[in-house]
């Protein structure tokens, strides 16, 4: 009971947290922040969604505050695998199972920043196995390039090409650009560390070409800050200089500690590493690194950057020894080489080992001498060993070959495409020419039969109008002969009238008689 209260309370103290750094956001980072926290007081909210809220807002403080990303990580965890207990349905399973891959996730990415290594990789392996489980190919790409990272810094840099490879081939698939930037910028770094400037420089190159096209400000940043390093080596300065005021201004702008702690540190390196004019200028040049070199420890300690502590430790030693202050340089590479020691962390204690020999030499102690320069070559060797070299080549030769292999497999399939689709046209356009053609015969059938038809009916009429012809003529003659009997029978009509008006007596003739014998009475 009391410990769910204390989870409880903290949890309340991390959103009260939330609530008071937000300012440090952008507005559209400060909208979502919001609309999260608001996903998760809201009592109505389903688990589901409450799990994938907690794990979303981690992501935000990732770079900021890593203890607030660790607390919400855990919460998300918690949620997503008491839900899953309950055996939701597929959807709803997936959903969690993605929630918890990234809690899991995030969480080792915390134990990987303050050192503890073993627990870092058994998180990410928890996060890997989840996420094979259910295919989710974008969260297998961030934890393969995670462990990469792990094994890197670890020095197993055979283990570390493999994973990168690994996490790029899947976001080249899916043309996650920002992964696909993240993992050139590690493989630069990589190379770097073992030498091979050309290779540093492609891979960093064309990470920084991705973030700008992307407008990616974060990996943009830390583009610039690896651009600087390697300017750094060639010690070409006044570039050095440029690229990592660059970085600072855009880490500066997204609230990145470790990173600006970062900057802090390279600007620290160059103002050491230049050659001054006069004495005075000398006194200069190390009062400016020291002073960033400074407010890079103190960033990194209020952080808890193990790794960035042990490296800028290590850094002053060098700057101290440098202006006699032997003892003191001695203190920063003992403390330096410790923390290095107990996060297991090569790169740095080699750069610890390294410190403690100009020391041991200073002091005249040559068996202390002896036991760094050893210790250091055999950090060293366990980065850039023949090995390891052969393997990185192997690695990058295998990545090329597969890539290309996948070009051109892409390329023949493309290929089969075009032909089988031109094969189905041809088929089409044959199906449409013979369908054509029978449509033609019909049509020239149909056109056949009509004119047979019509012929036909032509022929009918034509006789038709012979017949009615015919009739015609008859019906004429018949006309022509009445018109001769009725003329005949008018002339002896009148040859008759004729003959009774000369017999009888005129009606004049009888009507002056009837007159003459009324006037004799």
């Amino acid at each position: 009971m009391f410990k769910r209260i204390k989870i409880s309370i903290t949890i309340g103290l991390m959103l009260m947290l939330v609530t008071n750094s937000i300012a440090q956001f952008s507005r559209e980072q400060q909208d979502q922040i919001a609309e999260l926290k608001a996903i998760i007081d809201d009592k109505n909210s389903n688990d589901t969604t409450k799990a994938a809220a907690y794990t979303n807002l981690s992501e935000f403080f990732g770079v900021s505050n890593r203890d607030s990303m660790y607390i919400l990580s855990v919460e998300a965890q918690k949620i997503a695998e008491n839900t899953l207990q309950k055996n939701p349905d597929k959807a709803t399973s997936k959903s969690l199972k993605i929630s918890l891959s990234s809690a899991l996730n995030n969480i080792g990415y915390y134990y990987k920043s303050v050192g503890n290594s073993a627990l870092a990789l058994e998180y990410y392996q928890k996060s890997i196995s989840i996420l094979e489980d259910i295919d989710y190919k974008i969260g297998l790409g961030s934890s393969y390039n995670n462990i990469g990272l792990l094994h890197y810094t670890l020095g197993n840099i055979p283990l570390a090409i493999e994973f990168f490879h690994k996490s790029l081939k899947i976001r080249e698939k899916i043309n996650d650009k920002k992964g696909i930037a993240a993992v050139f910028n590690n493989l630069g770094s990589l190379y770097k560390n073992q030498d091979n400037i050309p290779q540093a420089i492609d891979y960093y190159t064309k990470c920084l070409n991705i973030c700008e096209e992307i407008g990616d400000k974060k990996g943009l940043a830390y583009s610039y800050n690896n651009m600087g390093i390697l300017y750094f080596i060639k010690k070409e300065y006044d570039l050095t200089i440029d690229f990592h005021q660059k970085s600072l201004k855009i880490k500066e702008e997204i609230g990145d500690k470790r990173g600006i702690s970062e900057s802090y540190h390279n600007i620290a390196k160059v103002y050491q590493s230049l050659t001054p004019k006069t004495s005075k200028e000398a006194d200069s040049l190390t009062n400016l690194a020291m002073n960033f070199f400074l407010k890079s420890l103190n960033l990194k300690e209020e952080i808890n950057d193990k790794i960035g502590i042990a490296t800028t430790l290590s850094s002053i030693g060098h700057l101290e020894l440098s202006q006699g202050l032997v003892n003191n340089a001695k203190t920063k590479g003992l403390r330096a080489l410790s923390i290095a020691k107990e996060v297991g962390f090569v790169i740095e204690i080699q750069r610890a080992a390294a410190l403690l020999y100009d020391v041991a030499v200073q002091q005249q102690n040559w068996k202390e001498a002896l036991d760094m320069r050893n210790l250091e070559l055999q950090m060293k060797d366990s980065i850039t060993s023949e090995k390891a070299l052969k393997i990185a080549i192997n690695q990058q030769a295998k990545y090329e070959y597969e890539k290309q292999k996948a070009l051109d497999d892409a390329e023949h399939e493309k290929q089969l495409a075009i032909e089988q689709e031109a094969k189905a046209k041809q088929k089409i356009i044959s199906y449409a020419i013979a369908g054509g053609l029978v449509l033609v015969i019909l049509f020239f059938g149909f056109v056949f039969n009509r004119l047979q038809v019509t012929k036909k009916q032509k022929n009918i009429i034509e006789a038709q109008k012979q017949e009615v012809e015919q009739q015609k003529e008859i019906v004429e003659k018949a006309h022509l002969l009445l018109e001769e009997k009725n003329s005949e029978i008018i002339a002896s009509i009148r040859y008759a009238k004729r003959i009774q008006d000369a017999l009888l007596t005129s009606q004049k003739y009888i009507e002056r008689n009837i007159n003459r014998l009324k006037t004799t009475k």
